[in-house]
């Protein structure tokens, strides 16, 4: 079985693969992975991935030397079953990789654009088997905390609560300007990439919900796992070679 763990900005998720069948999922610090060792009890556990987009702790660094089995941290000099385009594969984000990894895994021999919401948004794109790059933009808790902080007298507002087409309160303009203009955006890219690529497929990852305009609900995969997917893809991959 296969230990996977994916260490964002937020939170650290901690995955347990039977082959290519995801069993379970954990989420808990990212600068401790203290259910490691109740991990390794419960699953007969033989080799294990860690993908990260912060420094690793030095808790961390120590938890997984004491691992009974071999595990690989991913990084731009790792193999891949993609041709990664990337002008500056170093500086990529681990997670961004895995995600369309896993994309063209699920859907082969597609046009696909991977969009994640966690701490940011990110839009990538891979056509086949060539990953050609993407963008970022911030996520929604950085779009609501940015008002507040850099405004006199805007409010901290909550993601949870009415979101008019306009709003007629300070708070409902704010949560309406937030995620109405995030949808917008999702939809925007999906819209300039259709045009070069009109039969793109879309996933739709990370941990925020969004909705679209049903003429494009076709062609969107939401799947909440897509970054443990493709590190356990990339793992497989390597213990192939």
């Amino acid at each position: 079985m296969n230990l996977i763990i994916d260490i964002g900005n937020s939170v650290a998720k901690l995955a347990i693969f039977d082959k290519d069948e995801l069993v379970e999922v954990f989420r808990g610090s990212n600068h401790s992975l203290d259910s490691l060792p109740m991990l390794c009890s419960r699953y007969p556990l033989e080799r294990g991935i860690i993908a990260s987009v912060i420094t690793l702790s030095n808790t961390i660094r120590r938890q997984l030397d004491k691992l009974p089995f071999k595990i690989i941290e991913l990084s731009h000099e790792t193999p891949v079953p993609i041709t990664n385009l990337y002008k500056t594969p170093q500086t990529l984000g681990m997670d961004r990789l895995a995600a369309v990894v896993a994309a063209t895994w699920l859907k082969p021999n597609n046009d696909i654009l991977v969009i994640d919401a966690g701490t940011c948004v990110t839009y990538d794109f891979i056509d086949a088997h060539q990953y050609h790059g993407g963008n970022i933009s911030p996520g929604m808790r950085m779009r609501f905390k940015a008002l507040n902080i850099f405004t006199d007298k805007l409010p901290k507002v909550s993601a949870k609560g009415d979101i008019p087409l306009y709003g007629q309160t300070t708070e409902t303009a704010i949560r309406a300007g937030v995620i109405r203009g995030m949808e917008l955006e999702m939809s925007g890219y999906i819209s300039l990439i259709q045009k070069n690529y009109p039969g793109v497929l879309v996933f739709l990852t990370g941990g925020d919900d969004f909705s679209f305009d049903t003429n494009l609900k076709s062609i969107i995969f939401a799947d909440r796992f897509l970054v443990l997917k493709g590190l356990n893809r990339i793992l497989s991959y390597n213990d192939k070679l």
